[in-house]
């Protein structure tokens, strides 16, 4: 697959069945998130139907990976108390074949955290989610990230995200103006944010849990589950940024818009 070919829209129809999906089985997400973004990431899974855990401790992060639906690990405030919690959590989550996503959140600049997002990466993801130089980096090309900002394009990252999909058989989203998705085989395009997102903490640490949660609801369908995550979360971005005077009013507007979501407005009717 090269970075034009093979593209899709991605039906709004496949999102729909899968939201309603989420909200009847509400998965529960052990999200190893950064210390940031806890409280909007908790309270995003929440308006979808979905149930947050923050359980940090490495005495249980290992035994609670085991029994939930699905596990985020997200680096961005990276100590070595925490890796070493993400570590077990992730050999325990592959042990009972629970499906985890890793946010290399801020890769590419600073060692550490690199270092750390590889070993992570040779311990099999089912899904990688991150903003344009995030992806270029972890794929090993160079890229003109600035701590969490991208200031590369998605559609630039594209080429990085197809070999990174199948250099590690994960799902890999790129997100940004316009989301892309793939398997390294095949993907989806989704336009539906608007840059209003990027203006306030947490919506892509969020996305990253969300796709946590969907991917828990089928063990074949992973491209499609990842598309539908992100899907959700940009339609509601993309309307809550339009009602919305700025950042502020944004957030409270974004929740609301992800709790009143229905499937037919994924199909085209008004939210």
């Amino acid at each position: 697959m090269n970075s034009s070919h093979n593209l899709q829209p991605f039906p709004g129809s496949a999102a729909a069945h899968w939201l309603t999906q989420l909200r009847t089985t509400s998965p529960l997400v052990h999200c190893l998130t950064n210390q940031v973004v806890q409280n909007f990431t908790a309270n995003v899974l929440l308006a979808l139907g979905s149930s947050p855990a923050m359980v940090v401790a490495r005495q249980e992060a290992g035994d609670f990976s085991a029994i939930a639906s699905g596990l985020l690990v997200n680096v961005g405030t990276l100590n070595e108390t925490q890796a070493e919690a993400m570590l077990l959590a992730v050999e325990s989550a592959n042990r009972a074949n629970v499906p985890w996503v890793l946010d290399p959140v801020a890769v590419g600049g600073l060692s550490y955290r690199t270092d750390f997002a590889h070993q992570l990466l040779a311990m099999k993801p089912a899904a990688i989610r991150g903003n344009a130089s995030e992806i270029m980096a972890l794929a090993g090309l160079s890229s003109a990230g600035r701590g969490v900002d991208s200031t590369d394009d998605s559609l630039a990252a594209l080429p990085a995200a197809i070999e990174l999909a199948n250099n590690t058989g994960a799902i890999v989203a790129v997100t940004g103006a316009i989301d892309y998705v793939t398997d390294g085989q095949t993907g989806y395009a989704l336009p539906f944010g608007d840059p209003l997102m990027t203006r306030v903490v947490g919506t892509g640490c969020a996305l990253s849990a969300v796709v946590a949660a969907f991917l828990s609801l089928d063990k074949e369908k992973t491209l499609e589950l990842v598309a539908s995550a992100c899907m959700v979360m940009a339609f509601c971005g993309g309307v809550a940024a339009h009602e919305s005077a700025g950042s502020g009013s944004f957030v409270p507007r974004f929740l609301d818009l992800l709790y009143q979501l229905q499937p037919e407005h994924l199909m085209g009717k008004t939210l």
